[in-house]
């Protein structure tokens, strides 16, 4: 009878086991931020926008290059939509749609001030060199009779709120000696910002990133450019908090496979544009695509962020504690991970495919 009972508990404890297991399993999978806990990578899933056309998101997407590489650790890859800004990111990021974004300094000070749900892991240094496309300026009509950024006063300037261009036109007020109430600073975003220039609803216009060269194209004329002031607005990579926190491994994983393919894009740009499609509207060729080639090969490598990069973080957020853009100081030891590893980039090409087997899957 003995042997009966011990017999039966011992099977009914078997058949419990993976009922036990199931258990555990579904009280784990529910994780904010993407993934289910694990040790680095584990579960973890890096949510990315839509890279667009061209660059080294675009390529890895098209060769599937982070699906390999975050797969080695147990993490993936989820790419999503397009957004105009790195605002418009931002509210992607509340909604749970992304949660590693690109952007600068500037426009991230708004939401870590009210904010610790992200983090900066990398910084990309200014491009410095002199034979180096411009990426941004402040521009007015060819028409217009401003000379200077002392005509401005009085004048009506479009910059995005909180943003690259709002810190720029107030540090190229501050080095020309102008009270920043001075001029009237229009909050839009570039798509507004392009249509109001082109109107004349604005006297000027801060333009960035690709607004600029299509502006500049149109006729516009400089009055000054982000690289002749004293700025420390770096471009940056981010994370939610939860992400870097619990799946240091996949955030290192996918900093490291972009830092491979951004080296790769300056030794060879011209593989990194049109990557999906050579015609329509996305698409650039002639003089732009030149320029779009040497923008590629003279930018700098992002690495990864430490605690002395805090000086940049003070320096922006200072410019706008001064003009009340800010509500509230940021202590960059709040805003800063340092994510380990990434050394510098490997020679190893990124991609598993072959330059056949890229042609074929363009």
């Amino acid at each position: 009878m003995w042997n009966f009972r011990h017999r039966l508990r011992l099977a009914v404890y078997a058949a419990a086991l993976p009922l036990l297991g199931l258990t555990a399993a579904c009280g784990a999978s529910a994780t904010a931020g993407g993934g289910t806990p694990g040790p680095g990578g584990a579960g973890a899933v890096i949510k990315l926008a839509d890279p667009g056309n061209s660059g080294p998101l675009a390529y890895a997407k098209r060769e599937g290059i982070l699906e390999k590489r975050l797969g080695a650790v147990g993490a993936r890859v989820e790419w999503g939509g397009s957004y105009a800004s790195f605002t418009a990111t931002i509210d992607a990021v509340r909604s749970g749609s992304v949660n590693v974004l690109e952007g600068a300094i500037s426009p991230a000070l708004g939401y870590l001030a009210n904010s610790s749900d992200i983090k900066i892991f990398s910084f990309t240094d200014r491009v410095t060199a002199k034979e180096a496309p411009y990426e941004d300026g402040l521009v007015v009509p060819a028409s217009s009779s401003v000379r200077s950024v002392r005509d401005l006063v009085g004048k009506q300037v479009a910059v995005n709120k909180g943003g690259r261009g709002e810190y720029l036109l107030l540090l190229a007020l501050k080095e020309a000696g102008i009270p920043a109430g001075q001029v009237k600073r229009v909050h839009l975003n570039p798509v507004q910002g392009a249509s109001a220039f082109a109107t004349g609803k604005v006297d000027a216009w801060w333009a960035i990133v690709r607004a600029y060269p299509e502006v500049v194209a149109k006729g516009a004329r400089v009055l000054v450019h982000g690289r002749d002031l004293p700025e420390k607005d770096l471009n940056i990579w981010a994370a939610r908090t939860e992400l870097i926190e619990r799946h240091p491994a996949a955030v290192r994983t996918f900093l490291d496979v972009l830092r491979e393919l951004v080296q790769q894009e300056k030794d060879s740009p011209e593989r990194f544009q049109n990557v999906f499609l050579k015609q329509g509207p996305t698409a650039v060729s002639g003089a732009r695509l030149a320029e779009e080639i040497a923008k590629a090969r003279h930018q700098n490598v992002p690495r990864p962020a430490r605690q002395a990069d805090g000086e940049y973080v003070r320096a922006v957020a200072g410019v706008f504690r001064e003009n009340g853009v800010l509500p509230a100081g940021i202590d960059p030891r709040n805003v800063i991970a340092e994510p380990g590893g990434g050394g510098a980039p490997s020679s190893a090409p990124a991609s598993p495919a072959s330059p056949a087997a890229s042609e074929t899957a363009r």
